[in-house]
């Protein structure tokens, strides 16, 4: 091993030990690169730096993100959401489980409206978890549907993992995105029939909501408030992504429609306001340029690793591994897995992912089924302990008796679900696939 490549593990084993000890994720990746890059080959690192930045500001396709986000933001804040979880909530509420099959599709429209895992979190654990513990859920099935179904906004588009990793695959936004599209549904699915299940065999788990609650809203004014509340939503996510997988807009035109259609249902809600717009505004703001900061620190990571000769250490490696090709997207995913207990996905998709791509390019993988596979492991890093974020979402909004113990075992069989659609998915490419060759990407 030459003193460069040492210099190259050394860098990234240093980046592991300043997250570890708090340092913020943007501030660790550049210090670590600037350190051990100018070790490894001098000044000539920061000749190369303004070239990268550069190109990562001027990414078109990266313009979506902020788009995105103040769609996301505005229904949120706009407390649109509300209302929709309970018109839905009353949809299902006949049926043991029903109300966590509601949690799970209000999870999938407000993931494919708003892609904001905290956002969903938050909104789901406020409104409902109080509601599913006082008509007799278990508390940890309760925790656990709750933040498995905020985070189905990562694998179902437009999510902002799906934008990022087609910057890093070198695949257009539209292609993972119907690629995405019959997967997450098939989770969603594995989600629903488990709850299903569940209480059918334990209705004591996850009962339904009470009669005289079910009552109180009529067949009439339930089929109004569907209309009115569940619609438009629906309306806006297929505008955008229909736009978007049709070809018919880029997907940064999409993301603009989908920002104005998120500020007209919003004015139309009687909600919109100076004060709701400003703060929208400043946390769409604060969100972006924390993403945008990590992505040029990223390029600083990357271009060090590189030059330092770790892309031939990440070669031999991979030649270490049992079983071939098989063996070496397995052990890809299981790193990732494993990864996800410690970083965020952003610091899994642009700082180590770029260091096993090359690999798999060499050797001809599909990059449309392995992103999608990469997509659907990286959910599972909002879901593991220790620094599951959605774990802490949650518990930051629990009410008093919920114990960090019970939202811990509540996630671990929607790990379990997680993991087996990722089996699926990997036993069957033509999932990912299908979508975007019969529609001609």
């Amino acid at each position: 091993m030459s003193p460069n490549e040492m210099l190259a593990l050394a860098m990234v084993g240093a980046f592991f030990l300043l997250i570890m000890i708090g340092i913020p994720v943007g501030i660790a990746i550049a210090t670590a690169a600037i350190v051990f890059g100018y070790a490894g080959f001098g000044p000539m690192l920061f000749n190369l730096v303004p070239s990268r930045i550069y190109g990562v500001v001027t990414n078109y396709t990266l313009m979506a993100i902020p788009l995105f986000v103040f769609m996301g933001v505005m229904l949120e804040k706009s407390r649109l959401a509300e209302e929709l979880i309970d018109v839905i909530g009353h949809l299902f509420g006949r049926l043991n489980g029903g109300m966590g099959v509601a949690i799970v599709l209000v999870g999938v429209l407000l993931g494919a409206a708003t892609g904001i895992v905290g956002a969903t979190i938050v909104t789901l654990g406020l409104l409902t978890l109080p509601a599913l513990i006082r008509r007799g859920y278990s508390t940890p099935l309760a925790c656990g549907v709750i933040c498995a179904s905020g985070t189905l906004g990562q694998i179902i588009p437009p999510s902002l993992v799906l934008i990022l990793l087609a910057d890093v695959l070198g695949e257009s936004v539209g292609t993972l995105f119907a690629a995405a599209m019959i997967p997450g549904l098939m989770l969603s699915g594995i989600y629903v029939i488990a709850l299903l299940v569940t209480a059918r065999v334990r209705p004591d788990l996850a009962p339904a909501i009470p009669a005289e609650e079910r009552h109180a809203m009529s067949g009439g004014a339930l089929a109004k408030k569907t209309l009115l509340v569940v619609v438009p939503p629906i309306g806006l996510v297929v505008a955008v992504l229909g736009s978007i997988v049709g070809g018919v807009a880029a997907p940064t035109e999409a993301a603009s429609m989908g920002a104005i259609g998120a500020l007209l249902m919003t004015l139309v809600a009687g909600k919109l306001s100076a004060r709701l717009l400003w703060e929208v505004a400043r946390t769409t703001l604060l969100i972006s340029a924390m993403v945008f900061f990590i992505l040029i620190c990223a390029q600083l990571f990357a271009l060090a690793f590189r030059g330092l000769g770790g892309e031939h250490l990440v070669e031999r490696m991979f030649e270490w591994v049992p079983g071939g090709l098989t063996g070496s997207l397995i052990f890809l995913l299981a790193l990732v897995f494993l990864l996800g207990f410690f970083l965020e996905w952003i610091e899994i998709t642009y700082v180590a992912l770029p260091l096993f791509l090359p690999f798999f390019i060499a050797e001809g993988v599909d990059m449309v089924w392995l992103g999608i596979l990469i997509c659907m492991n990286l959910q599972t890093s909002f879901l593991t302990p220790p620094f599951g974020w959605a774990l802490f979402f949650l518990k930051g909004v629990a009410p008093p008796g919920v114990t960090t113990g019970a939202i811990y075992k509540g996630v671990l069989p929607f790990i379990a679900l997680q993991l087996l659609a990722l089996v699926i998915l990997f036993s069957a490419p033509g999932l990912a696939t299908w979508l975007p060759d019969a529609i001609g990407w």
